[in-house]
């Protein structure tokens, strides 16, 4: 089995040189201190460029948070693909749970929780580039989700599909904030009940 929800991803932008270490810098920064309390001259200086080049090559910080977190979201999708490949899950709800134990080697990379969830928080603005990629990523869980959960042939897919990123998405929130170790664990059984106690149609 696989995931079968179209991801809806651009092309991905062709960078110069200058341009990849620009995004490198900004990811890393981005996600380690905060989008707002970095700033282009600090991006700028760790990428080894000037404002101008950064300028140049984004247009402006919101865009290039925007794709911050476009590249995040490439990143998360390929990891996901890995993580199928190798647990090769044999059901639709076996795939379910897997991107549920899927969670638990992506944390152990990213110890500043959901970057999409982080970025949200900071980004008051609905109009902000970067919202659109925050929204759609987890609208794609959800619709693969529901997806799954429909070709299991269980009752209510939108129901589940919502349940069952509740529990995704609480279990990165919890990681993080409530300094909750065992989250993706705990999510991962709460999501095992629930599929074994849904109904089928």
């Amino acid at each position: 089995m696989r995931l079968v929800v179209d991801r809806g991803l651009p092309e991905a932008t062709t960078l110069t040189p200058a341009g990849e270490r620009i995004l490198a810098a900004a990811s890393t920064l981005f996600y380690e201190q905060g989008i707002r309390t970095v700033g282009v001259d600090t991006i700028a200086e760790a990428a080894e460029v000037t404002k101008k080049t950064l300028y140049d090559r984004f247009g402006s910080k919101d865009k290039l948070i925007a794709a911050y977190l476009d590249r995040r979201n490439r990143v998360w999708h390929a990891f996901l693909d890995e993580q199928l490949a190798a647990r090769a899950p044999g059901t639709p709800e076996e795939v379910i749970l897997a991107l549920f134990s899927a969670l638990t080697d992506w944390i152990a990379g990213s110890r500043k929780g959901c970057g999409f969830i982080n970025a949200s928080v900071e980004l008051a603005a609905p109009d902000h580039p970067a919202m659109p990629v925050i929204v759609g990523q987890k609208q794609w869980m959800r619709s693969e989700f529901k997806a799954q959960a429909s070709l299991a042939g269980l009752a209510d897919p939108d129901e589940l599909a919502d349940r069952l990123l509740l529990l995704h998405e609480g279990a990165l929130v919890s990681f993080r904030v409530a300094a909750m170790e065992r989250a993706p664990e705990v999510a991962w059984r709460a999501a095992a009940d629930l599929l074994a106690g849904w109904p089928r149609v």
